[in-house]
């Protein structure tokens, strides 16, 4: 079966919506937990420094999934391109759904 312009722009832009959102979700489950860890280290009165090599594998992770979140926004950015381009798109992304202006984004 093959995909009419419309609906693969239609399923896209929900999947796409769907993976950022996730990677949002992701970033604010990895904080909470980041704050939970300090939290029970300070609460409990472990030593000081219990914990500190998983505090900094979690923070890796955040930088890692950061890394991809900027990876997806190029991603969201192609598309677009490719949706001007192939299917003559003219309207963009709501308002303050992708900005590539931040230097983090623009390789």
């Amino acid at each position: 079966m093959t995909m009419t312009t419309a609906v693969a722009q239609a399923r896209l832009a929900r999947e796409l919506a769907d993976a950022e959102e996730a990677m949002n979700e992701a970033l604010l489950k990895q904080a909470m937990l980041f704050t939970t860890m300090i939290a029970a280290r300070r609460d409990t009165e472990v030593g000081h420094f219990t914990g500190h090599a998983e505090l900094m594998r979690l923070n890796k992770s955040q930088q890692d999934l950061l890394a991809s979140g900027g990876n997806l926004a190029r991603v969201h950015s192609g598309l677009l391109d490719i949706g001007r381009e192939v299917a003559d798109l003219v309207e963009d992304c709501p308002s303050g759904r992708i900005s590539l202006s931040d230097e983090s984004l623009a390789a």
